[in-house]
């Protein structure tokens, strides 16, 4: 599947993250959003590990965007947040790597790679700023 609930939350989050003046924790977001605290959290962690976000300790602490929100790509938000680059297909970006082990005889392979790609570029070309405005 190309992006699940973890990338609808992680553009949410960063979203509202964005609009706000000040760091946002987990339990202001999770009930904004109305979102499992849980979940959020283990999301926030990803994005935290990609240099996303940046997370303040403290009474005023909380998650901030690491970078502006228009240099933020939601191929790199997406990614963070499944942990993965999301694809289309379970189709390899390359034939020597196919995990059906059937490459040399696929004929849709070309089509899905291709697909892949176009959305690869759509979703690099397309930032946190374009979706939040």
């Amino acid at each position: 599947m190309l992006l699940t609930k973890k990338s609808e939350y992680a553009l949410l989050s960063l979203i509202s993250i964005a609009k706000s003046d000040k760091p946002k924790n987990v339990d202001v977001l999770s009930k904004e959003l109305n979102i499992s605290k849980s979940f959020l959290a283990k999301i926030m962690q990803n994005l935290a590990k990609q240099d996303i976000v940046v997370s303040h300790r403290g009474v005023n602490g909380g998650f901030a965007l690491k970078k502006s929100y228009d240099k933020l790509t939601i191929l790199e938000i997406t990614t963070a947040a499944e942990e993965r680059i999301p694809s289309v297909f379970e189709c390899s970006p390359s034939a020597n790597s196919c995990p059906s082990d059937v490459a040399n005889t696929c004929t849709i392979w070309p089509l899905l790679n291709n697909l892949q790609n176009k959305i690869n570029v759509f979703l690099k070309d397309l930032t946190l700023k374009d979706i939040a405005s």
